[in-house]
């Protein structure tokens, strides 16, 4: 075992054929990637896996990790972050890494502890919907990408919003998440 996190084994990356440490976690990632590609429409190449936004807060280096970023037309359009239990309290992290992970405003965001989903509407936070199988599909995406603008997130903002990212996923982290657990 490795903290908390039960080490199942290895399994082979749907995505990218890798071979990975199994973890429920990572199954649950790999779930989700499967959604997107057998159920969604997406292509294997749309997805990407483990994105990293690099946080530096005060002279504090840290690294925050998105599950999934979905591209469409050369757009970063959607991200899912996967995290266990309540979704709620994981909205304003993944809110704020979808206004890190590129200079522009992601259109979409999906909380998810594998077995539910909230999708966010990247502007405002609000919920669009609730479920797995309202994860928007590649062809919904596409048609509502006719009217979206991609705007450019303010430098200022970005500050608030790394800073945010830092409380939720590094300072309020589970000690067991590092390569040691620091219990």
């Amino acid at each position: 075992m490795n903290g908390h996190h039960l080490i199942l084994g290895k399994l082979q990356d749907f995505l990218t054929g890798r071979t990975l440490t199994e973890t429920h976690d990572e199954r649950y990632r790999q779930k989700l990637a499967r959604l997107l590609v057998e159920q969604k429409g997406f292509a294997k190449a749309d997805v990407t896996p483990r994105r990293t936004i690099h946080l530096d807060i005060d002279g504090r280096r840290e690294a925050v990790m998105v599950d999934l970023s979905i591209n469409v037309c050369d757009r970063t359009v959607m991200i899912v972050k996967y995290g266990p239990g309540s979704l709620v309290t994981r909205h304003r992290p993944a809110l704020a890494a979808s206004r890190l992970l590129e200079p522009y405003q992601i259109p979409y965001v999906v909380v998810t502890n594998g077995e539910n989903a909230d999708i966010l509407e990247g502007v405002s936070g609000n919920r669009l919907a609730q479920g797995l199988m309202s994860i928007p599909s590649r062809q919904d995406i596409a048609t509502a990408l006719a009217q979206h603008e991609f705007r450019e997130i303010p430098a200022r903002r970005a500050q608030v919003e790394a800073r945010i990212l830092y409380c939720y996923d590094i300072d309020g982290r589970c000690p067991c998440d590092g390569p040691l657990c620091e219990i």
